[in-house]
């Protein structure tokens, strides 16, 4: 078992200031207790709030020449722990060893890579109109990343906020703090100066709230829930704080009528089973022409015979669990409420037996955009199978949701897709199954988030624009 004991705060690991309690780190695809970290208190927090506030002024000052050149080298120790750090993705959250190895460590180090670009490129300062305007530092930055890409949203609030001339302190999820051990041990040894990067694990109401509610926290940056983004915005609001938020989705994926289902529908599949479901901007709604809907029934089920539950340390496992019991709850409860109203079950439904939080990757059809699975963000390997008849009426379904993060279009003309794409809103859409940029702005509309993360977009969030007259 792994046991961390000490937070890192003001440079240094020290022992908790009081008995707050432990957190253990359960291993999802055995049941297994895999590790324990503390809960740091209100008073943990406030030490590291305060040491971050301390070395903002120097830090602030630092050039950004330099300040990119520290998350180079926090890039290059992500590097060397790769190995590492993909192990503790898979053992604390159960996401298959293989997809560790390339996209959630891939991703992380693009984000890297891209914030160091960008940094390099930057222009802080301007003249607008006789005005110098420039953007400075804004503070102490407040970071909560979720479990489902932990060290990817680690590496894309930490690094741009450093870069950006801000001091951090990092609440990790307490599903998956160990990667953001050996990630503290990388800003420490990449050679960051003392109260630069605190790190202080815990839970939301013990540890989060006391962190978001700081009057020293300038900047809050969240991604999580629907629920918890509007419980940081109530606190945060108290001190009028800017605060960044990446929450839920329920995107969904236009098939045109011209698309070569052939490749799009186990695309579509892959796309929403990946990662066991647990993305946010994954296409859980697939929209369909009606006159093709029995043709895609057919090939989503091949396709999802392909998606077997396996044992996450094998590199052959495409599936693994749910990062946790409850998460299981959840899913399977979705699933059974699909059921019951009246969805048609393409493949998958039934549970998996044993240990570890598995769920067997389903496809409903006959959805109906009042169904709580087309509502609801369920975060499982669950897709929903749409039909329309026009155009309009996709758009129309595919924007009638309280969420817009992502959407995709499939279509054999470009331009067509293009066209489909302006008119959804949301925050990014990916025609004909575009993968992720991290170089461009991501982030989402309505109840999906306010703000963006990635490249130039991401530094920007923790800036302050100044004007000055007269100079």
């Amino acid at each position: 078992m792994i046991e961390r004991t000490d937070l890192l705060i003001g440079g240094r690991w020290v022992a908790p200031s009081a008995a707050s309690g432990t957190l253990d780190v359960v291993d999802p695809a055995t049941d297994r207790v895999a590790g324990r970290v503390p809960v740091a208190s209100a008073d943990d927090v406030d030490a590291a709030v305060r040491a971050a506030a301390a070395a903002f002024p120097d830090w602030s000052r630092v050039p950004m020449a330099e300040r990119v050149t520290l998350v180079e080298r926090i890039r290059a120790g992500v590097e060397e722990r790769r190995e590492e750090l993909a192990g503790l993705l898979t053992l604390q959250m159960g996401t298959p060893i293989t997809f560790a190895r390339q996209a959630q460590l891939g991703v992380a180090l693009a984000d890297l890579d891209e914030i160091v670009k960008a940094g390099r490129d930057y222009v802080a300062e301007e003249v607008v109109g006789g005005a110098l305007v420039v953007r400075e530092p804004a503070g102490v930055v407040a970071a909560i990343t979720p479990w489902n890409f932990p060290l990817h949203q680690i590496a894309l609030k930490v690094g741009a906020a450093l870069v950006a001339g801000c001091t951090v302190v990092l609440k990790p999820s307490e599903l998956t703090p160990l990667d953001a051990y050996v990630f503290a041990e990388i800003v420490q040894a990449a050679g960051a100066p003392a109260g630069v990067f605190n790190l202080v694990p815990g839970d939301g109401p013990v540890t989060g709230e006391a962190l978001v509610a700081h009057p020293l926290v300038d900047v809050v940056t969240l991604t999580g829930s629907v629920r918890a983004g509007a419980r940081v915005a109530e606190l945060a609001a108290r001190t009028i704080k800017k605060v960044t938020l990446e929450l839920g989705g329920k995107s969904a994926g236009i098939v045109l009528d011209d698309a070569d289902l052939a490749s799009v529908v186990p695309q579509a599949v892959g796309g929403c089973f990946a990662n066991a479901g647990q993305i946010c901007a994954a296409l859980t709604r697939l929209l369909v022409p009606g006159h093709l809907l029995e043709e895609v029934e057919r090939l989503a089920a091949e396709a999802a015979s392909g998606w077997v539950p396996g044992p996450p340390s094998d590199p052959a496992t495409r599936l693994g669990p749910q990062a946790s019991r409850r998460q299981q709850r959840i899913v399977r409860d979705y699933i059974a409420t699909g059921i019951a109203e009246g969805a048609r079950l393409v493949a998958g439904g039934a549970p998996v037996d044993g240990p570890g939080a598995y769920v067997t990757p389903t496809i409903f059809s006959g959805v109906r955009p009042e169904m709580t699975i087309a509502r609801e963000e369920i975060f499982g390997p669950v897709l929903s199978i749409m039909s329309y008849t026009t155009e309009d009426e996709a758009v129309a379904i595919a924007n009638d949701s309280e969420y817009g993060l992502s959407g995709g279009v499939w279509s054999t003309d470009p331009a067509r897709a293009l066209a489909v794409a302006r008119r959804l809103r949301t925050g990014m859409v990916s025609v004909n199954g575009a993968g992720l940029n991290v170089a461009a702005p991501f982030g989402g509309y309505k109840r999906s988030g306010v703000g963006r993360e990635c490249g130039r977009y991401g530094i920007e969030e923790f800036l302050e624009t100044k004007t000055v007259v007269g100079a």
